[in-house]
């Protein structure tokens, strides 16, 4: 043990030699190395920001509501381009309760990047989070309920825990002789200060790389590996009232052209949300303007018209 931290200071003391070389031989490359130190510390070291929750259901391996906090954090990187897939972060779940309501909340990160763009289209939202669903799902072994509603507030829970929890995971100290393993010369540094970073020890990188799928801290999920290119349908929603105009009822009309057989839609509401999925063409997914009452909610199909017709009692 003595011997091998005997080894680590020699390679650190060597490493930091080599760095004064290049400070006096080449001043411009140096500067930009420190640079992009600083710039990488930065990044490690802000928190997560919480941008929208989400509620829906563990249906498996216990039924129970989850909240997911999505959150934008700069520690997770950007994809590589738009056909890269999607790096992401799912943090450990934790029961909670109010009053005599269990819960189970998850935060889930994306690059800020990644999330404000989906902020400005509702397709990519929606793409975004069906990936941090499946993500929970093989990550944590759970079976979730395809609908889900976003809340009025940002995040379930407070800041610190969120915070807390994503970099508890991503804070474990790790081996310094590993992160030391790679040997440095003066000329791999000037070669490598701006076009390879992999050439310089992980100790003055101190950022998550994606790695092999055993004990992944970053998942990348492509958006090809769920249903997300799916077409919304065209579709009429209208409260209807009574003749002294108190609302009733909520009629939903749904245009499937191509489905022919009510066995392949799926169809979930809750009381205040709606979604309906057909295998590898449709999907449709709406808060509603009302709460109504699941039970007496009913659903036809006319097959001529190639329509769904949902009517929804209000509570």
């Amino acid at each position: 043990m003595e011997s091998s931290s005997k080894g680590l200071l020699t390679q650190v003391t060597q490493f930091w030699n080599l760095l004064d070389d290049l400070a006096e031989s080449n001043p411009e490359s140096y500067e930009k190395f420190i640079q992009q130190q600083l710039k990488e510390g930065e990044q490690l070291c802000a928190a997560p920001e919480p941008r929208f929750c989400l509620q829906t259901r563990i249906l498996k391996p216990k039924e129970k509501t989850l909240f997911i906090n999505l959150c934008q954090w700069k520690r997770i990187p950007a994809p590589q381009s738009t056909t890269h897939p999607v790096p992401v972060s799912v943090g450990r779940p934790e029961d909670m309760s109010e009053t005599s309501d269990v819960y189970t909340v998850i935060d889930v990160a994306y690059n800020p990047d990644v999330l404000q763009a989906a902020e400005k289209d509702r397709v990519r939202k929606d793409q975004l989070i069906q990936v941090a669903m499946k993500c929970i799902e093989e990550q944590l072994q759970f079976s979730l309920a395809r609908a889900y509603r976003i809340t009025k507030f940002k995040i379930k829970g407070s800041i610190q825990r969120m915070t807390q929890n994503l970099m508890g995971i991503h804070t474990d100290p790790p081996d310094l002789r590993e992160k030391m393993r790679t040997e440095l010369t003066l000329e791999q540094i000037r070669n490598g200060t701006v076009s390879n970073l992999d050439h310089f020890p992980q100790l003055l990188r101190p950022k998550d790389r994606v790695s092999s799928k055993t004990g992944r801290l970053i998942e990348e999920l492509s958006s090809t590996e769920v249903q997300v290119e799916l077409k919304r349908p065209a579709y009429e929603l209208k409260i209807v009232a009574d003749e002294n105009e108190k609302p009733l009822k909520i009629e939903l009309k749904v245009e499937l052209p191509g489905v022919n057989s009510v066995s392949l839609c799926d169809l979930s509401v809750s009381e205040d949300d709606l979604l309906i999925e057909v295998s590898d063409k449709y999907r449709l997914h709406l808060n509603l303007p009302e709460p109504v009452n699941t039970e007496m909610t009913t659903a036809k199909f006319i097959k001529e018209k190639a329509t769904l017709i949902v009517t929804m009692p209000l509570v």
